[in-house]
């Protein structure tokens, strides 16, 4: 590489964040721009720091990765975020690609993972841990619809999340469930179905359920 990729360090861990920052400065080509503690801190210094890469743990408080990641994604398109978490779950992968990730790679990635992660990112490709590879073509040859279709209509001005949320309301889903389910807070659920009853003018979740099928955004079994 002719460049360095400053790359920011994100985990609510302190020991991961020093560990971190102390290998990715032995690794050529990359040098760590800064750290932070947890999603919002992580979008709040991309903004001021400036970074080539966000290196983004997922299950933080206040603000988790994958917010974290869907937030940088519409605000800084232009800085590739490469998750780096303990989890490789189907739901955890599918929910941080849809945010915007990446990359994608679990803590037992060696260095050299590492390293081919952040470069190839930051080069613009995307780079995936090999049992998140498979989970992928596990989802494929299943038909499931993993990701929405490129361009995908949504009424009312609702965001990609928003759409998810209403989908899952009208699945019956409580709001701790959705949370879950989304890997977000409950206030962040919260926070998405004010909005969306804002965008839709409706008053509660009867009313959102008949919405969810009249639009399109759910379909009956």
């Amino acid at each position: 590489m002719t460049t360095t990729v400053r790359v920011l360090v994100v985990d609510d861990q302190r020991v991961v964040r020093e560990g971190l920052e102390t290998l990715l400065g032995l690794l050529d080509g990359i040098t760590v721009a800064g750290t932070a503690a947890d999603g919002a801190e992580a979008v709040e210094l991309t903004a001021t720091l400036q970074p080539d890469l966000v290196l983004m743990d997922l299950n933080m408080p206040r603000m988790d990765g994958i917010e974290a990641t869907a937030a940088l994604a519409a605000d800084h398109p232009h800085v590739p975020v490469v998750v780096l978490t303990t989890y490789s779950d189907e739901e955890r992968v599918f929910a941080a690609l849809r945010a915007g990730a990446r990359g994608y790679l679990t803590k037992d990635a060696g260095a050299a993972e590492i390293h081919t992660a952040i470069t190839t990112a930051a080069g613009g490709r995307a780079h995936l841990d090999p049992e998140v590879q498979r989970l992928l073509l596990d989802a494929l040859r299943a038909g499931a619809p993993a990701f929405p279709a490129a361009g995908t209509a949504r009424p009312d001005e609702l965001t990609a999340r928003e759409a998810d949320v209403v989908r899952l309301v009208a699945a019956g889903l409580s709001n701790t469930e959705i949370a879950e389910h989304l890997v977000v807070s409950l206030s962040t659920v919260k926070t998405h179905i004010n909005h969306i009853f804002t965008k839709t003018d409706l008053r509660d979740r009867a009313q959102l359920v008949a919405y969810a099928y009249r639009s399109g955004l759910a379909t009956p079994l």
